[in-house]
């Protein structure tokens, strides 16, 4: 069980092999922007997906489209990578150990035992360690350039909960995707043949093709090679173009071809279920905390902001007073203002390393230096209380969902930029 745990876990994350040796000569499958993608690069990960394709008891398609699929997934990798590189992006050693460690822990295990099962059953774990880190410094990236600019109004939600009450408002739906991409500013006849070949697919789904193995050989979404599996959504969750047809739509119907920026989508509803309830009781703790935040750039590296905190925290020791260090050294432009005090927060506002580190002090008590994506804190908690949050926890739910929303549509519309702005050349007799 724990192997199954492991390798899911392994094949789930983005994958990207180590800069080329000079010593191993190989063949050169394609060039994107200043690297390369490898014979050897793409056939292991090639493996790997077929693996996964097999485990789940879904037919294999043709080798040349599987390639072809997976060849671009590592396209997109490599761009994201090459960005965050540019940008400055790093993990620590502190924040990867700190990563695996909260993976040790869901799988019920110390570190310690976790480093043991690799070894036990003969599994990379440096291998796997580069990929967390390779996952943190893309997770970094996307929030920076998509996460931290999606903004939700109260307009927005306000909006929903007088909709709340239309057809199927409740209702979860398990659903397929396929999407055949456009290119941006996409010309009328690339909008035609585009549209001739989502209804041919529809055409094919609607006389009983499987829709896994259609959507590992032609869909160009990031959920093809999962075979366009979008999982269990409410109408809420699901991106915005999908709002009107989803709720008309049974088991096992598949929508006719729905235009956006990024193509054509097919939907096929796979499964449905009850309701969910936003209007239940809902206790929570509620904590006023404050901060220092010393972020880390040229001047200033991992170990020097980390000794600076270190400093800070002993001068409050001593009897300096927190707010005032926050306003003249917190790199916080926000709460710096307020010595630091972020407020009242709820569970899940804030990125989970300083929600656990804030949740494990007590009152008044200062925290050692951590680090998050933003940079090295300490923390401090000022008070804490329970209350019955139903209606802000309605309403946070509902912000959350139209967040994640769009921020799925924009990581779409992102990704797709990113692609067709880069150069990228494929030797294509070589698949």
């Amino acid at each position: 069980m724990i192997k199954i745990i492991i390798i899911s876990f392994i094949w789930g994350l983005s994958f990207f092999s180590a800069t080329l040796n000079a010593e191993v000569l190989d063949r050169i499958i394609a060039i994107v922007e200043n690297d390369v993608i490898l014979d050897q690069e793409l056939n292991k990960e090639v493996d790997v997906i077929s693996q996964k394709i097999r485990a789940n008891q879904t037919q294999m398609p043709p080798e040349p489209i599987l390639r072809k699929q997976v060849l671009e997934r590592l396209i997109l990798q490599k761009l994201q990578y090459q960005l965050a590189e540019r940008s400055g992006a790093q993990v620590s050693d502190e924040m990867l150990r700190a990563a695996i460690t909260n993976i040790a822990k869901e799988n019920n295990m110390s570190l310690q035992q976790f480093k043991a099962t690799f070894e036990a059953q003969d599994l990379n774990y440096q291998e796997f360690e580069k990929k967390v880190k390779s996952e943190i410094i893309l997770e970094q990236l996307r929030l920076r350039e998509i996460s931290n600019r999606i903004k939700v109004t109260d307009r927005e939600i306000q909006h929903y909960l007088e909709t709340r009450s239309g057809v199927n408002a409740d209702v979860s739906y398990h659903l397929g995707h396929i999407l055949i991409a456009l290119p941006e500013g996409a010309k009328a006849k690339e909008i035609q043949v585009a549209h001739a070949k989502a209804n041919k697919i529809v055409a094919k789904l609607r006389t009983g093709e499987n829709f896994e193995q259609l959507a590992i050989r032609v869909s160009e979404g990031n959920k093809a090679l999962t075979g366009g599996d979008l999982g269990w959504r409410t109408i809420e969750q699901m991106p915005t173009i999908f709002t009107e047809i989803v709720p008309t739509m049974k088991k096992n119907d598949i929508a006719k071809p729905i235009r956006s920026p990024s193509g054509f989508h097919i939907i096929k509803v796979l499964d449905l279920k009850g309701a969910i309830n936003l209007d239940e009781h809902h206790l929570v703790t509620k904590t006023k905390v404050r901060h220092i935040l010393i972020k880390t750039n040229e001047l200033m590296n991992d170990e020097d902001a980390r000794q600076k905190l270190v400093t800070l925290k002993q001068r409050i020791k001593d009897g300096d007073n927190f707010a005032t260090l926050a306003r003249s050294h917190s790199d916080d432009p926000t709460s710096s203002l307020k010595g630091g005090d972020l407020g009242w927060v709820t569970s899940g506002v804030l990125v989970p390393v300083f929600e656990q580190t804030m949740n494990s002090l007590a009152l008044g008590e200062i925290s050692e230096p951590i680090q998050t994506t933003f940079g090295w804190h300490i923390i401090q908690v000022l008070e804490r209380e329970e209350t019955d949050d139903k209606g802000e926890f309605g309403k946070n739910q509902i912000r959350e969902q139209i967040r994640r929303r769009k921020i799925e549509e924009e990581t779409e519309l992102w990704m797709r930029r990113l692609r067709s702005e880069a150069f990228v050349e494929i030797y294509l007799e070589r698949l």
